[in-house]
């Protein structure tokens, strides 16, 4: 334990100053340390402090919450890609009610329009411009947090090509599908708050108990990380914990 614990002193105090860093002034050299050595510092300090199984169930834990916030992450752009589309559509409709080509109309609206959606607008504007397939350009085009609303765009658009609907009409409805698909994940969102609070205060109450039994004395932490019956409860804990976390944020996501 005693060389895990110089090992991680060693990294977090190892010097890490490019040649060219001391070419800088004086006041602009940093020490950049890599986060893999504070990633190891971390792992060793647990394991020195937990054992073995400490060290895999906070590994557990750890890698759990980052795909849950990376996946929170990843909803939350997707819905501000899709509602920037709904928008872009919007004066595209408006440019198509006044007389515009569709290139134009796309053209012109893709410059108020945020990425993603404005490359898929601009793509919309040059393939209809050169007179190429549409339809096929926006199936091919690589926007994964639109996919799903550019797959509708694209069909709204074989409608309008091979069915002589007003494009105008048919991308009104895409719109109108966009919004209404929008405000019902907002309503989602709004109405699970609460069960996603209650779930993350269950899911401290293992934390508070053994911290309870170490204020009156029973001594749930030397029975955890002192023997091995312990530590593999410690791993089971963690790997319920876990799922319970990503079951409840499968079932409170939209």
């Amino acid at each position: 334990m005693l060389g895990l614990l110089l090992l991680a002193a060693a990294l977090l105090t190892w010097p890490h100053i490019k040649p060219i860093t001391r070419l800088r002034p004086k006041k602009n050299r940093t020490i950049q340390v890599p986060k893999w050595f504070w990633t190891l510092a971390a792992a060793a300090a647990i394991c020195a402090a937990a054992g073995i199984g400490g060290l895999v169930a906070a590994a557990v834990i750890a890698i759990t919450i980052e795909r849950i916030l990376k996946r929170t992450s990843q909803e939350r752009d997707q819905r501000n890609a899709a509602e920037a589309l709904s928008n872009g559509l919007g004066g595209v409709i408006d440019e198509l009610r006044t007389g515009a080509h569709p290139a134009t109309a796309a053209e012109g609206a893709a410059h108020d329009t945020p990425s993603p959606a404005k490359e898929v607008l601009t793509t919309a504007a040059a393939t209809s411009r050169n007179g190429g397939d549409v339809e096929r350009a926006l199936k091919e085009l690589h926007q994964p947090l639109l996919r799903p609303a550019v797959d509708r765009l694209a069909r709204a658009w074989h409608v309008s090509t091979n069915h002589g609907v007003a494009l105008a009409d048919v991308l009104e409805a895409t719109k109108r599908d966009l919004d209404q698909r929008a405000a019902f994940a907002r309503q989602v969102q709004a109405r699970m708050a609460g069960p996603r609070a209650s779930a993350l205060v269950l899911a401290g109450l293992p934390v508070f108990g053994v911290l309870l039994g170490e204020l009156s004395g029973a001594g749930p932490l030397h029975v955890l990380i002192g023997t091995a019956a312990g530590q593999a409860l410690l791993v089971t804990g963690a790997m319920l914990l876990a799922a319970g976390l990503w079951w409840t944020k499968r079932i409170t996501e939209p």
